[in-house]
Protein backbone atom coordinates (compact mmCIF):
# COMPACT_ATOMS: atom_id res chain seq x y z
CA UNK A 1 0.00 0.00 0.00
CA UNK A 2 1.30 3.76 -0.89
CA UNK A 3 0.35 7.34 0.68
CA UNK A 4 -1.55 7.78 -2.96
CA UNK A 5 -4.44 4.90 -2.47
CA UNK A 6 -6.03 7.68 0.45
CA UNK A 7 -6.58 10.37 -2.23
CA UNK A 8 -4.65 12.96 -0.62
CA UNK A 9 -5.07 16.61 -2.38
CA UNK A 10 -2.02 17.61 -4.25
CA UNK A 11 -0.84 19.94 -1.36
CA UNK A 12 -0.43 16.87 1.06
CA UNK A 13 1.15 14.59 -1.34
CA UNK A 14 3.52 17.15 -2.25
CA UNK A 15 4.36 17.52 1.94
CA UNK A 16 4.56 13.09 1.94
CA UNK A 17 7.05 13.44 -1.11
CA UNK A 18 8.94 16.13 0.21
CA UNK A 19 8.91 14.35 3.86
CA UNK A 20 10.64 10.64 1.95
CA UNK A 21 7.10 8.72 3.26
CA UNK A 22 6.34 6.41 0.52
CA UNK A 23 4.76 3.55 2.80
CA UNK A 24 2.30 3.83 5.75
CA UNK A 25 3.38 2.55 8.94
CA UNK A 26 0.93 -0.11 10.41
CA UNK A 27 -1.27 2.36 12.87
CA UNK A 28 -1.69 5.11 9.80
CA UNK A 29 -2.69 2.34 7.41
CA UNK A 30 -5.60 1.33 10.03
CA UNK A 31 -5.87 4.61 11.53
CA UNK A 32 -6.19 7.19 8.18
CA UNK A 33 -9.55 5.89 6.62
CA UNK A 34 -11.51 5.64 9.98
CA UNK A 35 -10.38 9.72 10.67
CA UNK A 36 -11.04 10.54 7.09
CA UNK A 37 -14.80 8.91 7.71
CA UNK A 38 -15.18 11.83 10.72
CA UNK A 39 -15.19 8.99 13.18
CA UNK A 40 -13.63 9.52 16.87
CA UNK A 41 -11.01 7.01 17.09
CA UNK A 42 -8.37 5.10 19.72
CA UNK A 43 -5.27 3.98 19.14
CA UNK A 44 -3.23 1.74 21.39
CA UNK A 45 0.26 2.11 19.91
CA UNK A 46 3.75 2.77 21.38
CA UNK A 47 5.95 5.94 21.00
CA UNK A 48 7.29 6.25 17.31
CA UNK A 49 4.80 3.75 15.32
CA UNK A 50 4.30 7.00 13.10
CA UNK A 51 1.53 8.32 15.15
CA UNK A 52 1.83 11.98 14.31
CA UNK A 53 1.09 10.90 10.69
CA UNK A 54 -1.16 9.17 11.38
CA UNK A 55 -3.83 11.45 12.87
CA UNK A 56 -2.32 14.79 11.27
CA UNK A 57 -2.23 13.82 7.45
CA UNK A 58 -6.21 12.64 7.38
CA UNK A 59 -6.79 16.02 9.35
CA UNK A 60 -4.92 18.53 7.60
CA UNK A 61 -6.87 17.10 4.43
CA UNK A 62 -9.61 17.55 5.94
CA UNK A 63 -9.04 21.16 7.11
CA UNK A 64 -10.43 23.83 4.84
CA UNK A 65 -7.29 26.38 5.78
CA UNK A 66 -9.97 29.67 6.52
CA UNK A 67 -11.29 28.76 10.16
CA UNK A 68 -8.76 29.85 12.47
CA UNK A 69 -7.50 26.93 14.97
CA UNK A 70 -9.54 23.92 13.26
CA UNK A 71 -7.04 21.51 15.10
CA UNK A 72 -6.25 20.76 18.62
CA UNK A 73 -3.58 17.89 19.73
CA UNK A 74 -2.62 17.86 23.71
CA UNK A 75 0.61 16.21 24.33
CA UNK A 76 2.23 15.57 27.93
CA UNK A 77 5.67 17.63 27.37
CA UNK A 78 6.94 20.59 26.04
CA UNK A 79 9.43 18.41 23.79
CA UNK A 80 7.24 15.86 22.38
CA UNK A 81 4.93 19.55 21.47
CA UNK A 82 7.62 21.00 19.80
CA UNK A 83 8.51 17.43 17.81
CA UNK A 84 4.69 16.88 17.12
CA UNK A 85 4.43 20.76 15.80
CA UNK A 86 7.31 20.55 13.59
CA UNK A 87 6.10 17.12 11.68
CA UNK A 88 2.55 19.08 11.34
CA UNK A 89 3.82 22.11 10.36
CA UNK A 90 5.99 20.04 7.39
CA UNK A 91 2.77 18.30 6.42
CA UNK A 92 0.66 21.63 6.40
CA UNK A 93 3.03 24.31 5.01
CA UNK A 94 2.57 23.39 1.37
CA UNK A 95 -1.02 24.08 2.13
CA UNK A 96 -0.28 27.64 3.49
CA UNK A 97 -1.56 25.79 7.16
CA UNK A 98 0.25 27.68 10.35
CA UNK A 99 1.31 25.69 13.75
CA UNK A 100 1.29 27.51 17.02
CA UNK A 101 2.92 25.50 20.36
CA UNK A 102 1.83 26.31 23.71
CA UNK A 103 3.68 25.18 26.85
CA UNK A 104 4.33 26.81 30.47
CA UNK A 105 7.48 28.58 31.13
CA UNK A 106 7.06 31.09 28.06
CA UNK A 107 5.21 34.35 27.57
CA UNK A 108 1.24 34.49 27.48
CA UNK A 109 0.98 37.01 25.30
CA UNK A 110 3.32 35.94 22.70
CA UNK A 111 1.30 32.32 22.75
CA UNK A 112 -1.83 33.96 22.34
CA UNK A 113 -0.21 35.77 19.16
CA UNK A 114 0.70 33.16 17.45
CA UNK A 115 -2.74 30.86 18.79
CA UNK A 116 -4.87 33.93 16.98
CA UNK A 117 -2.58 33.38 13.46
CA UNK A 118 -2.99 29.29 13.71
CA UNK A 119 -4.55 26.65 12.36
CA UNK A 120 -3.30 23.98 14.53
CA UNK A 121 -2.36 24.33 18.33
CA UNK A 122 -0.35 21.78 19.69
CA UNK A 123 -0.45 22.30 23.62
CA UNK A 124 0.50 20.43 27.05
CA UNK A 125 -2.34 20.51 29.29
CA UNK A 126 -1.14 22.95 32.54
CA UNK A 127 -0.93 25.97 29.87
CA UNK A 128 -3.75 25.26 28.03
CA UNK A 129 -6.14 25.27 30.93
CA UNK A 130 -4.48 27.96 31.98
CA UNK A 131 -5.23 29.75 29.03
CA UNK A 132 -8.88 28.56 28.75
CA UNK A 133 -9.54 29.17 32.20
CA UNK A 134 -8.57 32.42 32.20
CA UNK A 135 -10.70 33.48 28.70
CA UNK A 136 -7.14 34.38 27.51
CA UNK A 137 -8.44 32.39 24.20
CA UNK A 138 -11.68 30.70 22.93
CA UNK A 139 -10.87 28.28 20.56
CA UNK A 140 -13.62 25.68 18.75
CA UNK A 141 -11.55 23.39 17.13
CA UNK A 142 -13.27 20.79 15.02
CA UNK A 143 -10.88 18.11 15.77
CA UNK A 144 -9.52 17.31 19.19
CA UNK A 145 -6.27 14.49 19.80
CA UNK A 146 -5.10 13.59 22.74
CA UNK A 147 -1.56 11.79 22.69
CA UNK A 148 0.25 9.63 24.78
CA UNK A 149 -2.46 9.89 27.12
CA UNK A 150 -1.50 7.39 29.47
CA UNK A 151 2.02 9.60 29.96
CA UNK A 152 -0.48 12.18 31.09
CA UNK A 153 -2.08 9.89 33.19
CA UNK A 154 1.67 9.10 34.81
CA UNK A 155 2.09 12.74 35.05
CA UNK A 156 -0.78 13.58 37.30
CA UNK A 157 -2.85 15.52 34.19
CA UNK A 158 -6.12 13.61 34.23
CA UNK A 159 -7.64 16.34 36.34
CA UNK A 160 -6.74 19.33 33.51
CA UNK A 161 -7.81 16.80 30.45
CA UNK A 162 -11.10 16.74 31.88
CA UNK A 163 -11.40 20.47 32.41
CA UNK A 164 -9.97 21.16 29.18
CA UNK A 165 -12.49 19.26 27.61
CA UNK A 166 -15.47 20.97 29.10
CA UNK A 167 -14.67 24.34 27.40
CA UNK A 168 -14.15 22.70 24.03
CA UNK A 169 -17.34 22.37 21.89
CA UNK A 170 -19.34 19.02 21.70
CA UNK A 171 -19.14 19.11 17.96
CA UNK A 172 -16.01 17.78 17.15
CA UNK A 173 -14.19 15.19 16.13
CA UNK A 174 -11.89 13.66 18.64
CA UNK A 175 -8.96 10.86 18.72
CA UNK A 176 -7.21 9.43 21.59
CA UNK A 177 -3.83 7.53 21.19
CA UNK A 178 -1.95 5.76 24.08
CA UNK A 179 0.16 3.54 24.65
CA UNK A 180 -1.37 1.41 27.16
CA UNK A 181 -5.43 1.25 28.22
CA UNK A 182 -5.51 1.64 32.10
CA UNK A 183 -8.63 1.50 33.61
CA UNK A 184 -8.85 5.36 33.88
CA UNK A 185 -7.82 6.28 30.30
CA UNK A 186 -10.84 4.07 29.39
CA UNK A 187 -13.26 5.84 31.71
CA UNK A 188 -12.08 8.70 30.11
CA UNK A 189 -12.61 7.61 26.60
CA UNK A 190 -15.85 6.72 27.29
CA UNK A 191 -16.31 10.35 28.82
CA UNK A 192 -14.66 12.27 25.85
CA UNK A 193 -15.10 10.12 22.68
CA UNK A 194 -18.53 9.28 20.53
CA UNK A 195 -18.84 5.50 19.59
CA UNK A 196 -15.03 5.16 19.07
CA UNK A 197 -13.43 3.11 16.44
CA UNK A 198 -10.15 0.78 17.67
CA UNK A 199 -6.98 0.84 16.16
CA UNK A 200 -4.30 -1.74 18.28
CA UNK A 201 -0.97 -1.76 16.87
CA UNK A 202 0.85 -5.00 19.07
CA UNK A 203 4.43 -3.60 20.19
CA UNK A 204 7.63 -5.43 18.18
CA UNK A 205 11.15 -5.29 19.09
CA UNK A 206 12.55 -3.20 16.37
CA UNK A 207 16.07 -2.29 17.64
CA UNK A 208 18.80 -4.02 16.27
CA UNK A 209 20.54 -6.74 18.49
CA UNK A 210 23.80 -6.43 16.87
CA UNK A 211 23.76 -2.30 17.92
CA UNK A 212 25.75 -1.66 21.37
CA UNK A 213 23.27 1.18 22.92
CA UNK A 214 25.18 3.70 25.65
CA UNK A 215 24.28 6.93 26.91
CA UNK A 216 26.43 9.48 28.63
CA UNK A 217 25.38 12.58 31.01
CA UNK A 218 27.02 15.83 30.67
CA UNK A 219 26.21 18.80 30.93
CA UNK A 220 24.61 21.08 27.86
CA UNK A 221 27.92 23.55 27.80
CA UNK A 222 29.76 20.15 27.92
CA UNK A 223 28.04 18.28 24.35
CA UNK A 224 30.82 19.43 22.11
CA UNK A 225 33.86 19.00 24.89
CA UNK A 226 32.19 15.03 25.32
CA UNK A 227 31.87 14.52 21.60
CA UNK A 228 35.49 15.33 20.52
CA UNK A 229 36.51 12.84 23.99
CA UNK A 230 34.57 9.79 22.84
CA UNK A 231 35.57 10.13 19.39
CA UNK A 232 38.97 10.43 20.37
CA UNK A 233 38.22 7.44 22.41
CA UNK A 234 36.24 5.28 20.27
CA UNK A 235 38.14 6.81 17.36
CA UNK A 236 35.42 5.25 14.60
CA UNK A 237 36.18 4.06 11.67
CA UNK A 238 33.03 6.15 9.79
CA UNK A 239 30.47 8.08 12.04
CA UNK A 240 27.60 9.89 11.73
CA UNK A 241 26.75 12.47 14.63
CA UNK A 242 22.65 13.04 14.20
CA UNK A 243 21.26 16.77 15.48
CA UNK A 244 18.04 18.16 15.78
CA UNK A 245 17.82 21.15 13.82
CA UNK A 246 20.23 22.56 10.79
CA UNK A 247 21.35 25.45 12.87
CA UNK A 248 23.12 22.90 15.12
CA UNK A 249 24.33 20.76 12.06
CA UNK A 250 26.53 23.75 10.60
CA UNK A 251 27.44 25.07 13.41
CA UNK A 252 28.96 21.67 14.64
CA UNK A 253 30.58 20.88 11.53
CA UNK A 254 32.53 24.43 11.68
CA UNK A 255 33.14 23.33 15.17
CA UNK A 256 34.69 20.22 14.14
CA UNK A 257 36.50 21.09 11.10
CA UNK A 258 38.52 24.02 13.34
CA UNK A 259 39.77 20.70 15.74
CA UNK A 260 40.84 18.66 12.46
CA UNK A 261 38.37 16.36 11.51
CA UNK A 262 37.44 15.79 8.44
CA UNK A 263 33.66 16.17 8.39
CA UNK A 264 30.70 16.48 5.79
CA UNK A 265 26.98 18.13 6.85
CA UNK A 266 23.74 17.33 5.79
CA UNK A 267 20.23 19.27 6.10
CA UNK A 268 16.99 20.34 4.43
CA UNK A 269 18.31 23.49 3.31
CA UNK A 270 21.01 22.17 0.78
CA UNK A 271 20.53 21.09 -3.48
CA UNK A 272 19.55 17.57 -4.39
CA UNK A 273 23.07 17.98 -6.15
CA UNK A 274 24.90 18.78 -3.08
CA UNK A 275 22.98 16.13 -1.00
CA UNK A 276 24.08 13.43 -3.77
CA UNK A 277 27.83 14.80 -3.67
CA UNK A 278 27.85 15.06 0.38
CA UNK A 279 26.86 11.77 0.93
CA UNK A 280 28.93 10.00 -1.90
CA UNK A 281 31.95 11.34 0.16
CA UNK A 282 30.88 9.87 3.15
CA UNK A 283 30.35 6.22 1.71
CA UNK A 284 33.67 6.42 -0.05
CA UNK A 285 35.47 7.52 2.80
CA UNK A 286 36.57 10.99 1.76
CA UNK A 287 35.18 12.05 5.22
CA UNK A 288 34.88 10.25 8.47
CA UNK A 289 32.64 11.86 10.18
CA UNK A 290 29.06 12.51 9.08
CA UNK A 291 27.03 15.68 10.86
CA UNK A 292 23.01 15.50 9.91
CA UNK A 293 19.41 16.42 10.86
CA UNK A 294 17.01 13.20 11.02
CA UNK A 295 14.71 14.07 7.88
CA UNK A 296 18.20 14.85 5.87
CA UNK A 297 19.78 11.23 6.74
CA UNK A 298 16.40 9.33 5.90
CA UNK A 299 16.75 6.70 4.08
CA UNK A 300 20.91 7.06 3.93
CA UNK A 301 22.42 3.36 3.89
CA UNK A 302 25.74 2.98 4.19
CA UNK A 303 26.85 -0.64 5.75
CA UNK A 304 30.27 0.63 7.05
CA UNK A 305 28.98 2.92 9.78
CA UNK A 306 30.86 2.12 13.14
CA UNK A 307 29.52 4.32 15.30
CA UNK A 308 26.63 6.64 15.75
CA UNK A 309 26.36 9.60 17.68
CA UNK A 310 23.50 11.26 18.85
CA UNK A 311 24.26 14.95 19.92
CA UNK A 312 20.91 15.79 21.61
CA UNK A 313 18.72 12.88 22.20
CA UNK A 314 15.26 12.38 19.61
CA UNK A 315 12.57 13.58 21.07
CA UNK A 316 10.81 10.45 20.13
CA UNK A 317 11.25 6.44 19.79
CA UNK A 318 10.73 6.04 15.81
CA UNK A 319 13.55 9.07 15.42
CA UNK A 320 15.83 7.11 17.89
CA UNK A 321 15.46 3.48 16.04
CA UNK A 322 15.86 5.58 12.66
CA UNK A 323 19.14 7.18 14.30
CA UNK A 324 21.05 4.32 15.52
CA UNK A 325 19.43 1.73 12.72
CA UNK A 326 22.60 3.11 10.56
CA UNK A 327 25.03 0.88 12.18
CA UNK A 328 25.31 -2.43 12.90
CA UNK A 329 24.23 -3.08 9.29
CA UNK A 330 25.15 -6.02 6.94
CA UNK A 331 26.24 -7.75 9.79
CA UNK A 332 28.63 -5.89 11.23
CA UNK A 333 28.53 -4.71 14.77
CA UNK A 334 27.61 -1.07 15.73
CA UNK A 335 27.95 1.23 18.75
CA UNK A 336 25.03 3.87 19.70
CA UNK A 337 25.91 6.90 21.83
CA UNK A 338 23.73 9.35 23.27
CA UNK A 339 24.66 12.41 25.07
CA UNK A 340 21.53 13.38 27.25
CA UNK A 341 21.43 16.32 30.35
CA UNK A 342 20.20 15.52 33.48
CA UNK A 343 16.83 16.28 33.11
CA UNK A 344 16.61 14.17 29.40
CA UNK A 345 16.89 11.17 31.74
CA UNK A 346 12.96 10.47 32.00
CA UNK A 347 13.14 11.19 27.89
CA UNK A 348 15.72 8.20 28.05
CA UNK A 349 13.82 5.57 29.82
CA UNK A 350 10.23 6.42 27.84
CA UNK A 351 12.11 5.69 24.51
CA UNK A 352 13.46 2.32 26.12
CA UNK A 353 9.88 1.44 27.22
CA UNK A 354 8.63 2.20 23.98
CA UNK A 355 11.30 0.77 22.07
CA UNK A 356 11.43 -2.76 24.28
CA UNK A 357 15.38 -2.16 24.66
CA UNK A 358 17.99 -0.89 27.38
CA UNK A 359 20.56 2.23 26.77
CA UNK A 360 23.08 1.46 29.28
CA UNK A 361 24.89 4.68 30.92
CA UNK A 362 28.75 5.27 30.88
CA UNK A 363 31.39 7.80 32.08
CA UNK A 364 33.06 9.64 29.96
CA UNK A 365 36.61 8.92 30.15
CA UNK A 366 39.36 11.32 31.53
CA UNK A 367 42.04 12.87 29.49
CA UNK A 368 44.18 10.65 31.01
CA UNK A 369 42.54 7.41 30.36
CA UNK A 370 42.10 8.51 26.86
CA UNK A 371 45.79 9.18 26.77
CA UNK A 372 46.92 5.60 27.70
CA UNK A 373 44.71 4.42 25.40
CA UNK A 374 46.16 6.07 22.54
CA UNK A 375 49.39 5.82 23.58
CA UNK A 376 49.06 2.16 23.75
CA UNK A 377 47.61 2.22 20.49
CA UNK A 378 50.73 4.03 19.05
CA UNK A 379 53.24 2.20 20.54
CA UNK A 380 51.32 -1.10 18.86
CA UNK A 381 51.31 0.81 15.83
CA UNK A 382 54.91 0.95 15.96
CA UNK A 383 55.88 -1.94 16.85
CA UNK A 384 53.86 -3.67 13.94
CA UNK A 385 55.17 -1.20 11.40
CA UNK A 386 56.85 -2.23 8.73
CA UNK A 387 60.06 -1.10 7.33
CA UNK A 388 60.61 0.92 4.09
CA UNK A 389 63.73 1.58 1.92
CA UNK A 390 62.47 5.32 1.80
CA UNK A 391 62.21 5.57 5.92
CA UNK A 392 65.91 3.92 5.98
CA UNK A 393 67.19 6.10 3.60
CA UNK A 394 65.90 8.98 5.94
CA UNK A 395 67.49 7.71 8.78
CA UNK A 396 71.18 7.25 7.07
CA UNK A 397 70.83 11.00 6.01
CA UNK A 398 70.17 12.44 9.60
CA UNK A 399 72.50 10.38 10.87
CA UNK A 400 74.98 12.22 9.06
CA UNK A 401 74.52 15.02 11.61
CA UNK A 402 72.35 13.44 14.68
CA UNK A 403 72.96 10.42 16.57
CA UNK A 404 70.80 7.82 16.39
CA UNK A 405 69.31 8.32 19.95
CA UNK A 406 68.35 11.60 19.11
CA UNK A 407 67.00 10.73 16.10
CA UNK A 408 64.28 8.42 17.84
CA UNK A 409 63.56 11.14 20.21
CA UNK A 410 62.78 13.32 17.26
CA UNK A 411 60.58 11.50 15.82
CA UNK A 412 58.52 10.26 18.53
CA UNK A 413 58.20 13.84 19.54
CA UNK A 414 56.51 14.08 15.96
CA UNK A 415 54.10 11.34 16.13
CA UNK A 416 53.10 11.55 20.00
CA UNK A 417 52.16 15.04 19.32
CA UNK A 418 49.69 13.77 16.70
CA UNK A 419 47.80 11.59 19.74
CA UNK A 420 48.06 14.41 22.35
CA UNK A 421 44.55 15.08 23.98
CA UNK A 422 43.17 18.23 24.45
CA UNK A 423 40.58 19.56 27.02
CA UNK A 424 39.82 19.53 30.70
CA UNK A 425 39.97 16.27 32.49
CA UNK A 426 36.84 15.15 33.55
CA UNK A 427 33.63 15.66 31.82
CA UNK A 428 30.00 14.71 32.48
CA UNK A 429 28.68 13.03 35.36
CA UNK A 430 30.51 9.97 37.36
CA UNK A 431 28.73 6.84 37.75
CA UNK A 432 27.09 7.07 41.32
CA UNK A 433 25.79 10.76 40.82
CA UNK A 434 23.98 8.92 37.23
CA UNK A 435 22.35 6.71 39.25
CA UNK A 436 21.07 8.89 41.83
CA UNK A 437 19.65 10.74 38.80
CA UNK A 438 17.50 8.11 37.05
CA UNK A 439 16.31 6.52 40.50
CA UNK A 440 15.29 10.58 40.95
CA UNK A 441 13.37 10.75 37.54
CA UNK A 442 11.66 7.23 38.03
CA UNK A 443 10.30 8.37 41.23
CA UNK A 444 9.79 11.97 40.01
CA UNK A 445 6.05 12.58 39.00
CA UNK A 446 6.72 15.88 36.30
CA UNK A 447 4.52 17.91 34.64
CA UNK A 448 4.47 20.79 32.42
CA UNK A 449 3.26 24.59 33.41
CA UNK A 450 1.00 22.76 36.19
CA UNK A 451 3.93 23.27 38.34
CA UNK A 452 6.43 24.53 35.74
CA UNK A 453 7.02 27.97 37.76
CA UNK A 454 8.07 25.56 41.40
CA UNK A 455 9.80 22.79 39.68
CA UNK A 456 12.30 24.95 37.31
CA UNK A 457 12.95 27.01 40.81
CA UNK A 458 13.99 23.89 42.50
CA UNK A 459 15.84 23.12 38.79
CA UNK A 460 17.57 26.06 39.16
CA UNK A 461 18.58 25.84 43.08
CA UNK A 462 19.63 22.40 41.91
CA UNK A 463 22.20 23.28 39.07
CA UNK A 464 23.65 26.02 40.71
CA UNK A 465 24.40 23.73 43.95
CA UNK A 466 25.75 21.20 41.47
CA UNK A 467 27.76 24.10 39.97
CA UNK A 468 29.19 24.92 43.51
CA UNK A 469 30.28 21.94 44.91
CA UNK A 470 30.28 19.60 41.43
CA UNK A 471 33.90 19.83 40.90
CA UNK A 472 34.76 18.66 44.28
CA UNK A 473 32.37 16.22 44.49
CA UNK A 474 33.47 14.59 41.50
CA UNK A 475 37.33 14.65 41.99
CA UNK A 476 36.43 13.27 45.25
CA UNK A 477 34.19 10.23 43.91
CA UNK A 478 35.92 9.79 41.29
CA UNK A 479 38.49 7.22 41.77
CA UNK A 480 35.50 5.18 43.51
CA UNK A 481 33.08 5.42 40.58
CA UNK A 482 32.54 2.63 37.88
CA UNK A 483 34.91 2.59 35.46
CA UNK A 484 33.62 0.19 32.79
CA UNK A 485 34.75 2.09 29.53
CA UNK A 486 32.89 0.09 26.72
Amino acid sequence: MTFKEFNFKDTLNQAINDAGFTEPSPVQKDSIPIILEGLDMIGQAQTGTGKTAAFGLPIIQMMDGKSKVEALVIVPTRELAMQVSDELFRFGKTAGLKTATVYGGTSYNRQIDRIEQANIIVATPGRLQDLLKSKKIDIKPKFVVLDEADEMLDMGFLDEIKNIFTYLPKDRQTLMFSATMPKQIKLLAQQILNNPKSVTITKSERTNTDIAQKFYVVADYERDDALLRLIDYKNPSKCIIFCRMKKEVDRLSSYMTSQGFKVAALHGDMEQKQREHTIRSFKQGLVEIFIATDVAARGLDVNDVSHVFNYHIPFDSESYVHRIGRTGRAGNKGEAITLVSPNELRTIKRIEKDVGTTMVSKVIPTRQEVQSKKDSDLLNKIIQTEVTPSAIDMVKTLQHDIDIVTIAHLLAAIVKKEVDVKGKDIIGLGQEEIEKLIQRAKNQRGGDSRNSRGRGRNRGRGGNRRRDGHRNNRRGGRDNRNRDRS
